[in-house]
């Protein structure tokens, strides 16, 4: 008898130990096949080339293809809807983006809850904008735009690339933060809107600093401001946007996010392989060039990134009354 019951209790804490040992296996073992990145833009701009470097230096580390699909719309709704609609396996993820967070208050109705049915998995990378306006306009600092503003209320045309846009919502913060009151005039994307504000036809815009700081090199625009916390190594003789107006910041930022339910060892694989490539020489050099500041950590720092740019960004769509159907 003792001895059946010691092969019992043996055979039992055998049994206890299989789904922990699976669980382990299962990581071990992922990816078993391609793996989809679901973008939320078109080719071509920063988030897809973000999306596509880290999906070819993944693809090293892991063996297997991160295959970036763009689905484009919606302020990136379709693509989110996709993934949050997907299997909890690990092989659908999100490139996630300051629109994520924008879009929880722009938005009347969503098919979805954005924090509660995408699981934080890393963050990225984050890049200021730049403050820039045409070299016509009779303005050389941030303090002198505050002052020609408020000398010309409702004068001074403000362009970005579609409302709730982080290039829109970086402007309207600093409207609230001011008190001045610019003229917002949203593009189809950022593109048609940095060539009228070359032209002329618009005055000022809050634009990424990967787009922009070529043409303030030359000089066919005139930089006053970067809107991150610190400098930009990018545009060094630029000052913070902060160091004139307190409690001033704005950035784009993009992460990896996926389904709820996706298995926390997938997460925490996925989590330690993007923090291993942003330590690494190549990442830093690459996203140095564009400007980027990296941002790695633990899926519980990215999470709560993204609780923190969800209810800032909620305050000022409200402020700016924005809205989009």
């Amino acid at each position: 008898m003792k001895l059946a019951r010691r092969q019992f209790l043996h055979l039992a804490a055998g049994a206890v130990a299989l789904p922990a040992f699976a669980s382990k296996a299962k990581a071990q073992a992922y990816p078993a096949r391609p793996v989809r990145v679901i973008v939320g833009y078109t080719p071509g701009g920063s988030a897809d080339l973000t999306s596509r470097l880290m999906g070819q230096w993944l693809s090293e580390r892991l063996g297997q293809s991160f295959v970036i699909e763009n689905r484009p719309g919606g302020g990136t709704n379709i693509a989110t809807e996709a993934v949050v609609r997907a299997a909890p396996d690990g092989y659908t993820l999100l490139l996630v983006a300051p629109a994520n967070a924008i879009n929880a208050t722009l938005y009347d109705k969503l098919n979805f809850n954005f924090l509660e049915d995408i699981e934080p998995v890393a963050g990225l990378i984050r890049f200021p904008n730049v403050v820039v306006v045409n070299p016509s306009l009779p303005v050389k600092s941030i303090p002198e735009l505050i002052a020609y503003a408020k000398a010309n209320p409702g004068k001074l045309n403000m362009a970005s690339s579609g409302n709730g846009s982080t290039i829109h919502m970086s402007g309207e913060l600093f409207k609230m933060l001011t008190g001045i009151n610019m003229v917002h005039v949203p593009y189809r994307g950022g593109a048609p809107a940095l060539t009228d504000l070359i032209s002329g036809q618009v005055h000022v815009m809050f634009d990424n600093i990967p787009t922009c700081a070529e043409h303030v090199k030359s000089g066919k625009l005139r930089g006053l401001a970067v809107t991150s916390t610190t400098r930009s190594d990018v545009l060094p003789d630029l000052p913070t946007v902060a160091e004139f107006l307190p409690g001033y910041e704005a950035s784009a930022w993009y992460g990896i996010g996926a389904p709820k339910g996706t298995p926390p060892e997938i997460i925490e694989r996925l989590n330690k392989e993007i923090n291993a490539i942003l330590a690494g020489p190549a990442a830093k050099a690459r996203f140095a060039e564009v400007g980027a500041f990296l941002i790695p950590g633990s899926p519980l720092d990215f999470g709560k990134l993204l609780a923190n740019e969800t209810e800032k960004w909620g305050k000022v769509v409200k402020f700016s009354g924005a809205r989009v159907d």
